[in-house]
């Protein structure tokens, strides 16, 4: 078979490393710059990706699209994407809720052929391998596989149901994205009584406590405007399953304490901080 064309849509840390790696098995990697970021062209660049001027073009000649952007405006891309007639795969791997996947598959179809996504792990850069999990139509999921094969982007097909690799991706967020949080108030509380060094003595006898690492806590901080929307589309997940969403929702309300920190270099201290004085 020959080389497929991929577009991706956009090319934010993680869309841009992992297209980075489709395009080991592709004839070309295309994105849209139309409307994009400095940030955007500069990784863009840095990956080789290959820029057009219209989101019709990368349509017209890409036969994968991959959507990776932030929760919000995920159904509004495939709705733009909907409107061109794009008649490829649609590779929807944003974190998203099943029932938002569903219905971007409805919008895609018939012309287009949907596929799940749900990407588990950090972007595949400096030897991390994430593990994108796929379910959809099993030729195009198969599409899917081989655009992935032998690089750092491992696939693992969960079967046919548009929604499952969705609800696998926010089931794990939900637990690892909450965590940190957890953690970050911890810390902050026991900052506040001047106690902090004697909880992370504590928690370093369990290595396999989040606690034990409080110096994620600002990465955690540095990534709150991506993990409070997910966190908010888990919990609507679990609203819809009869599931309480609360503590989710009151993990991605305290998130949003450091949305000003987009992608900043914190320190623990300037973390925590802006978490006690957003």
């Amino acid at each position: 078979m020959d080389q497929p064309t991929i577009g991706i849509l956009h090319p934010g840390s993680m869309g841009a490393a992992v297209a980075a790696c489709a395009a080991m098995n592709a004839a070309d990697v295309l994105w849209c710059e139309a409307g994009r970021s400095p940030a955007s062209v500069a990784r863009a660049e840095q990956f080789g990706l290959t820029p057009v001027p219209t989101l019709q073009e990368l349509l017209d000649r890409s036969d994968i699209v991959v959507s990776l952007c932030p929760p919000a405006v995920a159904e509004n891309l495939a709705r733009d994407v909907a409107a061109h007639r794009f008649s490829g795969v649609y590779l929807e791997a944003n974190a998203i809720n099943p029932e938002r996947t569903v219905r971007i598959a409805e919008l895609l179809e018939p012309a287009a052929t949907p596929v799940d996504g749900g990407v588990v792990g950090s972007p595949p850069v400096r030897g991390k391998t994430p593990t994108l999990y796929l379910s959809g139509a099993a030729a195009a999921t198969k599409r899917i596989e081989a655009l992935f094969a032998g690089t750092a982007v491992h696939t693992k097909a969960l079967g046919t149901e548009v929604g499952k690799a969705s609800a696998l991706k926010l089931s794990y967020a939900s637990f690892q994205k909450t965590s940190r949080v957890l953690v970050a108030l911890a810390v902050g509380m026991a900052r506040e009584h001047g106690v902090d060094q004697e909880l992370i003595e504590v928690a370093s006898r369990r290595t396999d406590s989040y606690l034990s690492e409080p110096q994620y806590v600002a990465k955690t901080a540095s990534r709150a405007w991506r993990w409070g929307p997910e966190l908010e589309e888990a919990a609507d997940t679990l609203a819809a399953a009869g599931l309480p969403p609360e503590m989710l929702r009151a993990a991605a309300s305290t998130l949003a304490r450091w949305n000003d920190a987009k992608d900043g270099e914190l320190t623990l201290t300037d973390a925590l901080d802006r978490l006690a004085q957003p």
